[in-house]
């Protein structure tokens, strides 16, 4: 398929509408290949992987989008990220059986959705709203409906093997696009979950909106890709504290390890490489988040 792993931006010129098409394939499968996750968390992680690329292209900013779904039932957390250069991972966490009913509300039980914008300068911003419609594409339009004030109309498929998204959004800032917007969302509602999957992007957009003005931009690759680092690892480690750190390796045989549970790089630090840490001033005082 010419489309896979890619994010590709539309623009509709007579109707102040913006759009995102992307699809993960190699990019869905390394994400996966590194953890073994039930069917159903294997398609709400891709579809959250779909979502977190399609929201990144709508911004300018230099850094990585973070988007999770927590719970309080056994499925505990849900997290995609994409950087600006359009690196993606992602990683689930369960506790616990699922359900026998597997509905999406069912696996989040009193659950809540959180974007996270981490620029690489500047401010981190979280908005958070709570999980109260059937589908992650449902809770993503209100989180857009409540946050930003912007009609959006999100749609997200995964079936195990690969996953797609499409994002539709009143440009910002812009007057009269109702009519438009009942128009062009009403069309974008008649595409199904197969076509989503099956069809390449020009073929999707022509079935769809053939007979709007509508630009479809070239396309951006999208790769698996993991930031952790062993500098990453010690800039944590050195929150902990020296004497604890020793205490520990004692406890653990002469080692602590540090494994990422993005990509399962494990990181090894002795005695020797606690002892050469340089202490952060007030470290006990600070907290991760």
């Amino acid at each position: 398929m010419s489309s896979s792993d890619t994010i590709q931006r539309i623009l509709f010129e007579e109707a102040n509408i913006r759009g995102v098409v992307s699809r993960l394939n190699s990019s869905f499968t390394a994400v996966m290949e590194r953890n073994e996750y039930p069917p159903v968390i294997r398609q709400l992680l891709g579809e959250m992987l779909a979502a977190v690329t399609l929201m990144s292209a709508t911004l300018k900013f230099d850094g990585r989008l973070i988007l999770q779904a927590q719970g309080e039932g056994s499925v505990r957390l849900l997290m995609a990220e994409c950087s600006h250069h359009h690196q993606v991972r992602g990683i689930a966490r369960l506790e616990g059986e699922l359900p026998n009913t597997q509905t999406f509300i069912d696996l989040f039980q009193s659950g809540r959705l959180a974007l996270t914008i981490e620029p690489s300068k500047g401010q981190r911003y979280q908005g958070v709203v709570p999980m109260e419609s059937g589908s992650l594409a449902a809770c993503l339009e209100d989180y857009f409906s409540r946050s930003e004030q912007l009609p959006t109309r999100i749609k997200l498929a995964c079936d195990g093997r690969q996953a797609a998204g499409m994002l539709l959004q009143v440009l910002p800032a812009t007057e009269n696009s109702g009519e438009d917007w009942t128009r062009i969302s009403f069309l974008a509602d008649t595409l199904t979950t197969e076509e989503l999957l099956s069809l390449d992007n020009e073929a999707m957009l022509y079935r769809l909106f053939h007979e709007e003005k509508c630009r479809l931009y070239e396309p951006q690759a999208l790769e698996f890709s993991c930031d952790c680092s062993k500098e990453r690892c010690e800039k944590a480690l050195q929150l902990v504290g020296q004497e604890e750190l020793l205490q520990a390796i004692q406890e653990q045989g002469g080692v602590i390890k540090v494994d990422c549970q993005f990509c399962n790089q494990i990181y090894v630090f002795d005695r020797q490489d606690i002892l050469s840490l340089a202490p952060l001033e007030n470290a006990k005082s600070k907290t991760l988040h």
